[in-house]
């Protein structure tokens, strides 16, 4: 009997019949373990009809997930040989998803299917992004099932589904069964439907565990009892059958059964099926449901799970194509400590190869807990390997300890080049971690030490790291002069990832001193990157990229490098990279005055916790600046973290967008106008050419009306334009490009209709504090009649709300939920929690309807 089910049953069905006409959706469906998302997966996939294939897979209840084992699953399904694909693609995801993508849309209408989605790899999360923002023009359902836990594994699916297009993806919820559902199953089957409720609270598979049980006098209190009261039920021998099945996540197939019990497991496993434990799959046996058999196997003695786990392991290594991750698995339950160290670093290089980058790291630190007794130079790879993949997915301080331990195990070999390789990895993971001192520190040791041995691949990308420093630090002369040796070096050695990296130093400072030839040197970078798969460096070029087009107020071209650079990271699990373009991302919405959006991005950046300082910067920059154009009291905290980066290391890029937030504070008088003015001093002095210097030097101007601009040859022309006088062809050029803020700040100092023009930008941004500040100024030349603006509400203190609390209510009463909230008045989704559940409080209501109306009817709107 199938209840409860026919709403999601009709929203599939409907869903397929789009992608039938060529509409293609992904189906999430959600709900908590035992719920019955596969039950319904079932239903739906046995009413198909035959004009649809149907390809199958599932993730495993793996120690560290199976690189790509869904698309592997599905690609024998769909007889295609995914291995062959993978070695002829060399590894790179992005054809090798386009190949599986037509290989599915080549089989007409189709149904793909993957369970458990919340024990997915990495790149198996990449392959369903692919796909999702793939899927609307083909002829393919893709349904996953996961667990709405609060899991890092869930909390991943949720951030997966969250980056395909809101129109491809559909989100079907499978609730909990009510409780006519359950006693209507009781009835049915004799048994008293009111208790099984109670104990069950409505989990479907509980229910069915409970109906399978004795009798009602004694149910069991949980899954796992009522599993193990029908498991105690079996013969001996079905029963430790039962048990060596249990350590097979998600199936056992045959063969290996058959490898670890010998000829009697046929008919112990015939008994374990007709007790309704396990399902007969044809080609092996699989749990009816993963609780089952996490109960069974959970309730093995330590002794016996050992030795399951090792014979499994031996039957399985008689098998030539057995995934790795599943050979490492046992191994590590089965405690052998040579198996471990022989697989695990195997399987961090396959997943590093795939991009599993997170499954990469894991896999090296299991090894690293069994390496004791290795030798000394097979340890330091480990550490190494290590180190590289923990920053990449932006696990700065695991990187820095383990590549510190590397350098140890180098200087004790006596090895020079690798020794001084982890000098510079040791730099550039400081640098990503926000300590500039101890990046310049290490990137001189490395050189030092490099340039006492032979000429070496290692010193060049050495030298390359030191221009890429001078770089950052607009030091053009180092950056050129390092850089060269770089890339004279790694021509001679026939290094292409270190010329690609040079050429991406050179042309960032290039934009400086030859525009045209600095973008000519990052293009060739990016197409190096891209052709031959080097991640990192395209992400960089990407970056550097798009900070250029910024540079020159070429927004346009800017959106673009950001577009194509964040969808390349996405698919290929770069989180550093992501986030810190995300913030320069923020920083474009913002000068562009869709503040919302640029709100939006900042935090969700600023809110990730394993977010590092420097991959911070950008979007605090966006953030500061938004808060104090907002008038919100909280930009103080944002400011002071972004000083704290400064005082690590001064950088000119950095010191640049912080004396830009400090001189707009003391433009409206927040702020201390001469550390304001000290700041803009410094950074014209560490500016290595005046076009650096072009926005510093209009708030200077601002700050002191009548001050000499200086020289403003090679400014952005908007710059030039506003410090020569020409308000008018400032403003113009301004508005052409969508910058209404900075529009604005050019009419205010033309005339009277320019000046009142202004003032109906800043308040259309919402821009309170700049706007008056304005009418301050309007005043003060002459003007009369100038609007109040929005009237304030003046009578809060009724309710006792605070001025915060106020604008959460306007914005509950115009409808706004708690996300967009946070996004318009640029404070987190928890901070709004807060203030919706006080102003709640404060009105004596239970609903946000309540509340707008209790506040219309008191007139506090």
């Amino acid at each position: 009997m199938f209840l409860e089910r026919q709403a999601q049953l009709r929203q599939l069905e409907d869903l397929l019949a789009q992608a039938g006409r060529g509409h293609g959706r992904v189906a999430a469906l959600l709900g908590e373990a035992g719920a019955g998302k596969t039950a319904l997966v079932e239903a739906f996939a046995g009413s198909v009809g035959g004009n649809v294939a149907i390809f199958r897979s599932a993730c495993e209840d793996l120690s560290i997930p199976d690189p790509l084992g869904p698309l592997y699953d599905l690609a024998r399904e769909a007889q295609w040989e995914l291995p062959r694909a993978v070695d002829e693609k060399q590894v790179q995801r992005l054809p090798l998803f386009c190949d599986a993508l037509d290989v599915f849309a080549a089989k007409g209408p189709s149904l793909l299917i993957i369970e458990d989605l919340h024990w997915a790899d990495d790149a198996t999360l990449d392959f369903v992004r692919f796909l999702g923002r793939r899927i609307a023009n083909v002829h393919i359902l893709l349904v996953v099932t996961a667990r709405t836990d609060r899991s890092e594994g869930q909390m991943r699916v949720r951030r997966a589904l969250g980056e395909i297009p809101a129109g491809s993806v559909q989100r079907v919820e499978v609730p909990l069964l009510s409780e006519t559902a359950v006693k209507s199953l009781a009835g049915a089957a004799e048994r008293d439907g009111g208790a099984i409720y109670r104990a069950t609270a409505g989990n479907a598979f509980f229910v069915t565990e409970l109906l399978a049980a004795e009798s009602d006098t004694a149910l069991p209190a949980s899954v796992r009892d009522a599993v193990l009261a029908r498991a105690e039920r079996l013969s001996p021998g079905a029963r430790s059958m039962l048990d060596a099945v249990s350590v097979f996540p998600r199936r056992a197939d045959a063969w290996a059964l058959s490898g670890l019990c010998g000829i009697a497991a046929a008919g112990q496993l015939a008994e374990c099926v007709s007790h309704g434990l396990l399902e007969d799959l044809g080609d092996g046996y699989a749990f009816r449901h993963e609780i089952a058999r996490s109960a069974i196997e959970m309730a093995l003695t330590p002794s016996l799970r050992r030795e399951y786990n090792q014979r499994a392991l031996a039957a399985l290594q008689e098998k030539q194509d057995v995934a790795t991750a599943k050979l490492v698995h046992h191994a590590v339950e089965a405690q052998d400590l040579a198996a471990v160290r022989e697989l695990a670093p195997l399987a961090a290089r396959e997943a590093s190869r795939l991009g599993a980058h997170r499954d990469a790291a894991g896999y090296y630190e299991v090894a690293l807990r069994y390496c004791d007794g290795m030798p000394m130079e097979s340890r330091a790879e480990l550490h190494e390997g290590h180190a590289f993949e923990c920053h990449l997915i932006g696990r700065i301080d695991a990187a820095i300890e383990a590549q510190s331990q590397a350098r140890r195990l180098r200087q004790a070999l006596g090895d020079r080049l690798k020794e001084g390789d982890s000098l510079r990895c040791l730099s550039r993971f400081s640098y990503l971690l926000g300590d500039r001192e101890a990046a310049d520190r290490f990137g001189v040791q490395a050189v030092a030490l490099l340039e006492t041995a032979p000429d070496s691949a290692e010193l060049a990308m050495a030298y390359s790291n030191l221009s890429q420093l001078a770089m950052l630090a607009e030091r053009l002369d180092e950056t050129v002069s390092f850089g060269g040796k770089a890339v004279e070096l790694a021509e001679r050695l026939n290094r292409r990832d270190i010329l690609c990296h040079a050429l991406n130093n050179l042309g960032a400072a290039g934009q400086w001193l030859d525009l045209a030839k600095g973008q000519r040197d990052l293009a060739r970078s990016l197409d190096i990157a891209l052709e031959d798969n080097f991640q990192e460096h395209a992400a960089r070029a990407f970056t550097n990229s798009a900070c250029l087009e910024m540079n020159r107020l070429a927004l346009g071209e800017a959106q673009s490098f950001l577009e194509r650079g964040i969808a390349y990271c996405v698919e290929n699990d770069l989180a550093t990279w992501r986030d810190y373009m995300r913030g320069v991302q923020a920083q474009l919405l913002l000068r562009r005055g869709l503040w919302d959006d640029a709100a939006t991005i900042a935090h969700e950046v600023i809110d990730d916790e394993a977010a590092t300082a420097l991959v911070r910067y950008p979007a605090l920059a966006a953030l500061a600046r938004l808060r104090i154009r907002r008038g919100d009291p909280s930009a103080e905290q944002v400011l002071d973290e972004m000083k704290r980066f400064l005082d690590k290391g001064m950088e000119v890029q950095r010191l640049v967008s912080y004396a830009a937030v400090m001189a707009e504070r003391a433009w409206l008088e927040q702020g201390e106008r001469d550390e304001a003015l000290r700041l803009i001093d410094l950074a014209e002095t560490l500016s290595p050419t005046r076009a650096v210097f072009g926005e510093l030097a209009i708030w200077r101007q601002m700050l002191l009306p009548g001050s000499d601009p200086g020289d403003t040859a090679g400014m952005a022309e908007p710059h030039r334009l506003q410090l020569a006088g020409d308000w008018r062809g400032a403003a113009a050029l301004w508005a052409d490009m969508g910058a209404s803020f900075e529009q604005a700040l050019a009419l205010l100092q033309g005339d009277e209709a320019a000046q009142r023009k202004a003032l109906g930008i800043l308040e259309g941004l919402g821009a309170r504090p700049m706007a008056q500040h304005a009418r301050g100024l309007m005043r003060q030349s002459g003007l009369i009649h100038i609007a109040r603006g929005p009237r304030q509400a003046t009578r809060s203190n009724q309710a006792g709300l605070t001025q915060r609390q106020m604008e959460v209510l306007q914005l509950l009463e115009r409808g706004f939920s708690n996300k967009k909230i946070a996004a318009h008045l640029t404070i987190s989704p928890k901070t709004v929690d807060h203030h919706v559940s006080a102003v709640l409080e404060k009105l004596e209501v239970i609903s946000r309807g309540e509340a707008a109306a209790a506040a219309r009817a008191s007139g506090l709107l």
